[in-house]
């Protein structure tokens, strides 16, 4: 499958770097955040609790929008919504640049939210259409990986431009970056059988290597909602991803302002170490949780095996962050937390691509807006959590002893509530007329 993927054209490669780049622009959005926070804090006044409520207020609306999101994906597919998508969150960038004040920051957080619910589920839906089973891991890492690799480039990016020309206008970049993708989704993104660009042959290739099949699901939406709902797979997979959103969050929209803090770095140092685990991060989750995976299976080793081996190995790495709770050394600091986000991010494709693997006909966005859900309510309840803490000790350490915990959960449900990755049966499959089965 893999000679025969090489000797078709990549209409489908240029689709996966395109939904890279959105979920790039995605999480600068995100962690434009996270670099201002000095800046935020110095000039607003703001506590560690406030800038934890403004970390949170965009998942709050992003996290409930996830599943109603994916529902919607299902029925009307991923090139309107994802349109839709990418036009509203870049009216929400330019908001979220012309607030101010601590309660019209959160406002325009909320806004954005609720304008970037669709963007993860839509790619995991689209990476399902689009690529046979044998490239899953290494398509899902392509905007998995960009997740990470905004930290590289957005975080230095946004707190340059804050450091020369104010916060205001650190949003501001974000806000043009997103109207750009707007413009180019709009005129390439299509769904295979809709793109006049992809070939007869790599359109056969992507079908027989099982691409998922386009469509909605024949029962409707709140019936396939609730027949997942039932299944023990689809809780395994989402507490188990939740438990790495958990850490990935706490990272994503502290990790400058823990190097400010404990090791005592201005704006544009502390932006500038956090790139480090970041990039280790982004060559993880290609090369690991992406190209690795996909070569083992395609050698013949037993998928299930293959991806349950990766998340735990790569959880347990994750476990690292604990080191970096007991030293005030920026090295030390660097290599634990260096190690932890990798395995986590090794892992993190894995988890993602498991989305397509194991929904049934039309419930790909369904089950991804339940992932996403529970995922993104750690983007809630982390940089809370995490806020508090560091103003009741004035530490972080107690911080990332509860991330450690929290992985270990996640490990329990990945391996024994999961179990074998393998679809479940379509809905019409598995149910009699008029009754809903509860697995």
């Amino acid at each position: 499958m893999a000679d025969a993927g090489q000797q078709v054209p990549g209409r489908r490669w240029m689709i996966g770097c395109l939904l890279g780049v959105g979920i790039l622009i995605n999480y600068i959005d995100r962690v434009g955040l996270s670099a201002a926070t000095p800046e935020l804090t110095r000039e607003l006044g703001l506590t560690a609790t406030d800038i934890g409520l403004l970390g949170s207020a965009f998942f709050w609306t992003y996290s409930l929008l996830q599943v109603p999101g994916g529902m919607v994906l299902d029925r009307f597919g991923v090139t309107m919504v994802g349109r839709a998508s990418s036009f509203l969150w870049a009216v929400a960038a330019t908001i979220t640049a012309l607030a101010s004040g601590l309660w019209g920051i959160a406002g325009a957080r909320l806004l954005l939210g609720v304008a970037e619910a669709p963007a993860f589920p839509a790619s995991q839906k689209a990476t399902g259409h689009w690529f046979p089973l044998d490239e899953r891991a290494r398509s899902t890492a392509i905007f998995d990986s960009a997740a990470k690799f905004s930290n590289v480039i957005g975080v230095p990016l946004v707190a340059y431009v804050i450091f020369l020309y104010g916060w205001r206008w650190g949003f501001g970049v974000t806000a043009l970056l997103s109207f750009l993708y707007f413009v180019a989704y709009y005129v390439i993104y299509r769904n295979p059988s809709e793109d006049p660009k992809l070939s007869k042959a790599e359109h056969d290739y992507i079908v027989a290597g099982g691409g998922t099949p386009e469509g909605p699901a024949t029962a409707g939406q709140s019936r396939m909602l609730g027949y997942l709902l039932r299944n023990r797979k689809v809780w395994g997979l989402t507490i188990g991803f939740s438990a790495y959103g958990y850490t990935f969050y706490l990272f994503l929209t502290w990790l400058p302002g823990y190097l400010a803090q404990t090791m005592h770095m201005n704006l544009m140092s502390a932006a500038g170490y956090s790139t480090i685990p970041w990039i280790f991060a982004t060559l993880s989750d290609l090369l690991i949780g992406g190209f690795l995976v996909d070569h083992l299976i395609a050698r013949g080793y037993d998928s299930t095996r293959v991806r349950q081996s990766v998340i735990i190995v790569g959880m347990l790495m994750g476990l690292a962050v604990i080191g970096a709770a007991f030293t005030v050394k920026p090295g030390w600091a660097l290599l634990w937390l260096s190690i932890a986000i990798s395995g986590l991010s090794a892992a993190a494709p894995v988890g993602s691509s498991i989305v397509s693997l194991i929904a049934p006909k039309g419930g790909a966005g369904t089950v991804g807006g339940i992932l996403n859900f529970t995922n993104n309510m750690m983007g809630v309840l982390a940089p809370i959590v995490t806020g508090i803490v560091v103003d009741w000790t004035q530490s972080f350490a107690g911080a990332f002893m509860i991330a450690g915990v929290v992985l270990l959960i996640g490990i329990f449900f990945y391996v024994v509530v999961l179990g074998r990755i393998e679809s479940i049966p379509d809905f019409e499959e598995a149910s009699p007329p008029g009754a809903v089965p509860v697995h």
